[in-house]
């Protein structure tokens, strides 16, 4: 286990919805949480470090791109408990409307895939409900130009 299982308060994450061309780009994870899975790219916050930052960093370190960070689109909390009520996992993720600006996509650090998908494709990337609904609001939003 390290720090970020049964962590002693919340730890602050960040996540990118980046969108071109009416698909989204999704990474397969690597490591936990959610190994294996498929989700928006992002991760923790390193102290000492912005929102925005992070954000870059993070999409940078998972697929190798550049991004423009927009609005924030969702403030959510994902709690895992186990079977004791404990909290294993306790997450406040910040999700930003991002857009490509340069970098090539590669996988790196904890992502073991990543795709550019077309809203209806989601579901069969067994992407979770919730991450849906955050996509979602993300493309309702107005997309500035490039």
């Amino acid at each position: 286990m390290d720090a970020r299982t049964y962590p002693e308060r919340p730890i602050v994450g960040v996540g990118a919805i980046i969108v071109k061309n009416d698909r989204v780009l999704l990474v397969r994870r690597g490591h936990e949480p959610l190994k294996g899975e498929w989700s928006l790219p992002g991760g923790a916050v390193e102290v000492g470090e912005t929102l925005r930052a992070a954000v870059v960093r993070e999409v940078l370190e998972e697929t190798g791109l550049d991004v423009d960070v927009g609005p924030v689109v969702e403030v959510l909390d994902r709690i895992r408990l186990d079977p004791d009520g404990r909290a294993r996992d306790h997450y406040v993720l910040i999700d930003y409307l991002c857009r490509p600006i340069g970098g090539t996509l590669a996988c790196a650090s904890d992502a073991e895939q990543a795709v550019w998908a077309a809203f209806d494709e989601l579901a069969g990337y067994r992407v979770a409900e919730t991450a849906i609904a955050v996509i979602r609001k993300a493309f309702d939003l107005p997309h500035p130009s490039p």
